[in-house]
């Protein structure tokens, strides 16, 4: 695979990983924006506008771009995650021009009053959708709990509140402001010619006008509080924690990855040998979230409401115990396994590859081929995994639950 980058006078970064041997080629246009950098006044609008680029253009209708997508055999999505919000489609290598055409045209969409409340209708009722889902919101909670006022804290679809009091010229300076080029990176992956689709996107793109869309990046350590809360109609108890962390940018992320895996993977874990194998819990899991400047471990547990303070005392005897039982060797090994094995099979296709390029050029400025990330990762020593322990004691977490009346 041959890596190419290129940076429009306007400063949209367009990289690219050129694969000859790829039957498929995927474009998606990586936007450095999500909740974190939304205020409360308009907490949501970044998933809200993600909605709304499907809407169409000035010269394109919500059917046009659904009829295209699908003539050009497309799968297409986009997603917003907490600091990013990801536009993509993959697609035959002959179709990835069209494709990215249309998508450069969606990245300025008309943003009509008439669809801003058509949409805005959507918005409520998916955050009704999620609120009987106990597991999502008990993650959206126990991170608002965890980073306070930190912009962290802010859950991905806005509360009822803010998404029924949200205008549609706040949501257009929202875009005006964060979807400058020089805030938005295009990734392509696969097998097509560069040099074609560069000049495509340039003779699209380059005329938008660059804006500042900066960024406050500070390391929290979290809250360390704790929270109940009781609902109607639930049989089990729902339970997360969430412990601070090394960020994206710190090298240790891959030994933060690893640590995650020995403690909390679904299968060979010390979570799944002591609560899921023992059926004191239903599910138990950790995994590490490295974000800008700041990043957390997510705990997330389910049990019979019985078995909650049997579930909580074998968790912090875990926690606890890695500051007396080293993590071993057979363990580190194991969890390095699983952790290649998910980086080769992710990034043997295009699309995979996708969001591992973007991710990482969004979040370090820099390209990493699979190669390096493989050596990154089996470069992880134990004594790095207990510096880590060390300085982020599991012990100082935030939990919230949510339990049967």
């Amino acid at each position: 695979m041959e890596f190419k980058h290129k940076k429009l006078a306007n400063g949209l970064n367009i990289v690219a990983e050129v694969n000859k041997d790829a039957q498929s080629a995927a474009v998606g246009f990586f936007a450095k924006t999500g909740p974190r950098d939304e205020t409360d006044e308009i907490n949501g609008v970044s998933h809200f506008l993600e909605h709304m680029l499907f809407k169409g253009t000035d010269k394109l209708s919500a059917h046009d771009v659904n009829r295209t997508f699908d003539d050009l055999g497309a799968f297409y999505n986009a997603e917003t995650g907490d600091e990013t919000t990801i536009y993509y489609a993959a697609t035959l290598p002959k179709q990835l021009e069209e494709v990215a055409k249309l998508w450069c045209q969606l990245m300025r969409p008309a943003l009509r009053n008439d669809d801003f409340i058509i949409e805005k209708n959507v918005i409520l009722e998916e955050i009704a959708m999620y609120q009987d889902l106990p597991d999502y919101d008990v993650h959206e909670i126990c991170k608002a709990l965890h980073f306070s006022d930190h912009p962290c804290g802010k859950i991905a679809l806005g509360t009822v509140e803010s998404i029924k009091a949200l205008t549609s010229s706040q949501m257009r300076e929202y875009f005006e402001s964060r979807y400058a080029p020089n805030n938005i990176t295009v990734v392509i992956t696969g097998n097509f010619e560069f040099e074609k689709i560069c000049a495509c996107i340039e003779s699209l793109c380059g005329s938008w006008k660059p804006k500042q869309a900066g960024r406050k990046t500070e390391y929290f350590a979290g809250t360390a509080k704790r929270e109940h809360q009781k609902r109607k109609n639930l049989n089990c108890l729902h339970i997360g924690l969430m412990n601070p962390t090394v960020s994206y940018q710190d090298e240790r992320a891959y030994a933060a990855t690893l640590l995650a895996k020995i403690i909390g993977d679904s299968t060979g874990s010390r979570f799944f040998w002591e609560l899921v194998d023992t059926a004191i819990a239903e599910t138990a899991s950790m995994h590490c979230e490295a974000m800008d400047g700041v990043g957390v471990f997510y705990s997330s547990i389910r049990a019979d409401r019985k078995n909650g303070s049997k579930v909580m005392q074998i968790v912090e005897k875990i926690f606890k115990s890695l500051q007396k039982e080293k993590i071993s060797a057979d363990e580190l090994q194991k969890a390095k396994n699983k952790v290649l094995s998910a980086i080769t099979i992710k990034n043997e296709i295009p699309m995979g590859r996708l969001l591992e390029l973007g991710v990482n050029w969004v979040y370090l400025g820099q390209y990493r081929p699979i190669e390096d990330e493989i050596q990154r990762v089996k470069n992880v020593t134990l004594a790095d995994i207990q510096n880590l322990i060390e300085q982020f004691p599991l012990a100082n977490f935030t939990q919230f639950s949510i339990g049967p009346e």
